[in-house]
């Protein structure tokens, strides 16, 4: 997805909240909860699956269906929320990188950063 497609999704949005008269509920606090509440969502159709039933959820229409929909949801409001608040969402994911990829070198064969050692486990969104 490029800056443009992005730009074009966050347009499409508020022009849909606009037309319904949704803007004034649409503050930071409230898309920040409704993001939370989709990422939740999200995460509930994962709530009680094996590693390997969560790997295949995609072969299942039904919940493959509900995943996209939820993924959907959750990239809404987050557009939604950086379009209120004025963040690039794409220039905030760029940024983040580059400060992880300094904050976490590679180190040797088996990587693991500075700060994660052999038994800890790091993610991009620390």
């Amino acid at each position: 997805m490029t800056d443009n497609d992005v730009s074009a999704l966050q347009r499409r949005l508020v022009d849909f909240a606009a037309a319904r008269g949704w803007q004034p509920h649409h503050t930071p606090k409230n898309l920040a909860a409704a993001l939370s509440v989709e990422a939740s969502e999200l995460l509930e159709i994962f709530q009680w699956l094996t590693p390997e039933q969560a790997e295949r959820v995609m072969e299942e229409p039904e919940s493959a269906h509900r995943v996209a929909d939820e993924v959907a949801d959750v990239l809404a409001y987050l557009l939604q929320f950086c379009q209120v608040l004025g963040v690039d969402p794409l220039v905030a994911l760029a940024a983040k990188i580059d400060r992880n990829e300094v904050r976490f070198p590679i180190r040797g064969p088996g990587g693991g950063g500075e700060e994660g050692g052999a038994g800890e486990d790091r993610h991009s969104s620390e």
